[in-house]
């Protein structure tokens, strides 16, 4: 089975190795150093004790690899767009997208049903660019839990989790999904295929729109924002703006509100990866993250006043950040 991981970064590379190790044909896309470190030296993973070594195909170009059963996107969401074009040698007739990138996917409307089925959304997906350039017939739904950092060039520490939700955007058990589950537990992950694999995308993204703005904002830790009263109570009204267009599409939360606050809190003084995003100069996935749900609740005439106001903030920080 030939897998190409498209951005081999931290998460990538955890996968890539796993999956290598499970006999499957990977080959990883990234560049600058990481690139050449994985080339000389395989993709070292450290992991429950232990280390792990994968050699495998590294390039920055992906023309040389040839149209795969798989491709894995674990990109920062707002890069995607860019390289559609890049990514086209990787695509036969029978290849399957995954997406593992945060926030709302490009193809969440494909096949959902309803007044809004096939409205593509300009917030994730300007000009409809992976909508036509990567096909939302060939999406594959995938969250990302797993915590892991690239701990120098060519080195991957897997922080903690294992758990990679999947799942067809019409629900259905398919024999592509259930065989990419089946390589994904075979490589020791865990993949459960979900019947309505949106629910599992809001969830993640339910605390992901509100805490990450706000720590790059305040710069404050998570265990910080949820223990606040302040930014505890600016999250919980984020959240239920954002609950409240979900539902509105038929999305529903096993959790409530006060418990997703708790467990993001229960994770400690960490760093989101928008403040981490800005601390290091880079670009912050504003738009998968905020701006979608704002276009959202604008489909559906829902009002997001709280949404609003922390998205024109951020987006200042951003300008602000980038003129420094």
């Amino acid at each position: 089975m030939k897998v190409c991981i498209y951005g081999a970064g931290a998460i990538g590379g955890y996968l890539g190795v796993q999956l290598a190790l499970a006999g499957a044909e990977v080959s990883l896309v990234a560049r600058g150093p990481h690139l050449a470190a994985m080339r000389a030296n395989g993709l070292r993973l450290l992991s429950e004790g232990e280390e792990r070594v994968a050699k495998v195909n590294c390039t920055d170009d992906p023309a040389t690899l040839g149209p795969q059963d798989y491709v894995f996107i674990t990109l920062k969401a707002h890069s995607v767009p860019g390289v559609v074009d890049l990514m086209q040698p990787l695509l036969g007739p029978r290849t399957a997208v995954v997406t593992g990138v945060n926030g709302i996917p490009y193809w969440y409307f494909h096949q959902h049903g309803g007044p809004l089925a096939g409205t593509r959304l300009e917030s994730v997906d300007p000009g409809g660019r992976q909508w036509r350039g990567l096909g939302p017939e060939r999406a594959i739904g995938c969250v990302l839990y797993p915590a892991a950092e690239i701990a120098a060039p060519g080195v991957i520490r897997h922080v903690y989790g294992k758990k990679f939700p999947l799942g067809e955007p019409d629900g259905s058990k398919s024999a592509r999904v259930s065989h990419l589950s089946e390589m994904m537990v075979a490589g020791g992950l865990e993949a459960p295929i979900r019947d309505n694999i949106r629910d599992e995308i809001w969830l993640k993204l339910w605390g992901n729109l509100c805490f990450n703005p706000i720590s790059a904002l305040t710069h404050a830790t998570l265990d910080i924002i949820t223990a606040d009263p302040a930014t505890r109570g600016l999250s919980r009204a984020m959240m239920l703006e954002a609950q409240a267009i979900a539902e509105r599409f038929g999305v529903r939360f096993r959790v409530d509100v006060e418990r997703r606050i708790d467990g993001a809190g229960a994770v400690g003084a960490h760093k989101t990866s928008m403040l981490q995003d800005l601390e290091a100069g880079r670009a912050m996935e504003i738009d998968p993250l905020l701006t979608v749900v704002q276009e959202m609740g604008r489909l559906v005439e829902q009002p997001t006043p709280m949404v609003d106001a922390v998205l024109g903030l951020i987006k200042q920080r951003e300008r602000m950040a980038r003129a420094a």
